[in-house]
């Protein structure tokens, strides 16, 4: 990963129903990424998303692009 730590953050909408993910925001700004991964299993692997990437993504949730069932 990168030398600086990533501050972990899990949404607030998270119902501690173990299907959730951490995001690592700290680091888009220093390393143009958003790190990812499984809160349950912090020692586990993680994904680094390209903040032009998450961004989108983001973008797409708030506009509703995503169906929820």
């Amino acid at each position: 990963m990168t030398t600086e730590s990533p501050r972990w953050f899990k949404s607030s909408y998270s119902n501690n129903g173990g299907d959730c993910i951490e995001v690592a925001a700290n680091l888009a700004a220093t390393h143009g990424i958003v790190p990812v991964r499984d809160s349950k299993v912090v020692s586990g692997p993680v994904v680094e998303v390209p903040v032009t990437a998450f961004s989108a993504f983001v973008a797409g949730v708030q506009g509703g692009t995503f169906h929820t069932v």
